[in-house]
């Protein structure tokens, strides 16, 4: 899975490309603590327009992402989603844990 940081504003986005699955919790959850951890962002957006797989793991690793988030006062949102990873989002009703765009 390629990621990508970049700030706009007030706003980091987390650029996510391939597959997201279990076999790159590591890197997702290391750049994910990347994201949290910049002081000046209080909100972290989750582009997933890029990403073609994501599976239930996957799923966790966002709600966990959120989590640590939140105890920094911050948020984090999902953006871009679209054919397969938009159905599993939708299936999950991610939509109540998370402002999606």
């Amino acid at each position: 899975m390629q990621i990508e940081l970049s700030a706009t504003g007030g706003t980091l986005v987390m650029r996510l490309g391939g597959h997201f699955d279990f076999s790159t919790r590591n890197d997702f959850m290391a750049r994910a603590e990347e994201a949290i951890a910049r002081a000046e962002t209080p909100e972290i957006r989750v582009d997933m327009g890029g990403l073609d797989y994501i599976d239930s793991s996957a799923l966790g690793m966002l709600l966990m992402m959120r989590d640590k988030a939140r105890k920094l006062d911050k948020s984090v949102s999902l953006a871009g989603a679209h054919g397969h990873v938009r159905q599993v989002i939708d299936t999950a009703q991610f939509e109540r844990l998370f402002t999606v765009y």
